[in-house]
């Protein structure tokens, strides 16, 4: 009998080491939800980058799952209250306008972290990340600046949030440091992804005498209109260079491999909060890449110059007097601080155009 008690506590002992390797194994499950398809450039393609990064650095760790081109409102809503009923412990929201359904769905899903792409509000489980793509737009208007020969840039918007506010107004700051003179005109798309009006608002940008393109729009539309119309492009989120190998100078593109690897980290460990991000430039979540090399000696330059006096925090876009672009004084002197980029719905001295609904 004490030999069959024996046998039969090393066959629990057995039977438990045996189960602890697949509990230990069981992966995160992460959901990504996208506004528009992955495809090979763009805003979706860079945040799609940044999974696969996470990946590869956490391996069997992590178990992803992929929802592409899901409208902003009540679909999007619906996924990710889907998701989070699938058993995803971690969902990340990467348009501005999922954050509303995100907070919803929040609510219903104590136990579930969400983390939202651009967003300004927060709850328990729901935490906001974005990059001060404003610094290396500065750089890129000032590389637009010296290349124009016309000092007319042209601007595709999306939606007039102040994320792209920003974009403009730093872009428009960076050329006019170069060439005071320079104008920044903007056409506005109230859409995130459509790249049959993406084209047309180029297209009108270069008709209206602009030799400078730049956008912040999710197709690669624009840098395609630039290398067909023979003008330069400053590309954003991805580097262009597939589709504009002669117009694109440079790219503003931004990285989220370290930062969703360390969220999912953060909740695998139990420590997660739902403290926003707001990283820049020394942060690596955002950089001027890909430049040029026909681009002067002496041009790239002043811009690693004024770029490593970004990342050194010697320099920041919105410092200074700044009129907007009814001449109306909004600083008028000093640096803004981050309440005031944050909120920024105005646009600056130099910029032609207008916000809509103003």
């Amino acid at each position: 009998m004490y030999k069959n008690l024996v046998r039969a506590a090393l066959w629990a002992g057995a039977a438990l080491i045996a189960s602890l390797p697949s509990q230990a194994a069981e992966p995160l499950k992460v959901a990504f939800v996208y506004v528009s398809p992955v495809g090979q450039a763009g805003w979706t393609y860079q945040h799609d980058l940044g999974r696969r990064e996470m990946e590869q650095a956490l391996g069997s760790a992590v178990k992803t799952t992929v929802v592409e081109a899901v409208p902003e409102g009540a679909d999007s809503e619906r996924v990710m209250r889907d998701l989070a009923a699938q058993g995803h412990r971690l969902v990340f929201a990467t348009s501005f306008g999922y954050l509303e359904p995100a907070l919803r769905v929040a609510a219903e899903f104590p136990q579930v972290r969400f983390e939202h792409a651009g967003g300004y509000k927060t709850a328990a489980n729901l935490g906001t990340y974005n990059a001060r793509y404003y610094e290396a737009r500065y750089l890129a208007g000032m590389l637009a600046g010296h290349s124009s020969r016309s000092g007319v840039a042209g601007y595709v918007a999306g939606f007039p949030v102040p994320e792209v506010v920003q974009g403009i107004n730093a872009f428009t700051l960076g050329m006019r440091a170069v060439n005071p003179a320079a104008q920044v005109k903007v056409v506005w798309l109230n859409a995130w992804f459509d790249p049959a009006r993406e084209r047309d608002a180029a297209l009108s940008l270069v008709a209206q005498g602009a030799d400078v393109l730049t956008n912040h729009s999710g197709s690669p539309a624009v840098p395609q209109v630039a290398e067909e119309k023979g003008v330069k492009l400053l590309a954003y989120q991805s580097d262009m260079r597939a589709f504009a190998p002669k117009a694109q100078l440079a790219a503003v593109t931004h990285h989220w491999g370290g930062f969703y690897t360390r969220v999912a980290q953060d909740v695998m460990a139990g420590r997660w909060t739902n403290t926003p991000v707001w990283g820049g430039m020394k942060d690596g979540l955002v950089k001027l890449s890909a430049l040029s090399d026909a681009l002067p000696a002496a041009v790239r330059q002043a811009v690693a110059r004024r770029e490593a006096d970004i990342i050194a925090g010697r320099f920041q876009p919105f410092a200074g007097r700044l009129l907007d672009s009814t001449g109306q004084v909004r600083q008028a002197s000093g640096t803004m601080n981050d309440g005031q980029i944050a909120r920024m719905d105005w646009l600056v001295e130099g910029v032609v155009g207008t916000l809509p609904g103003r």
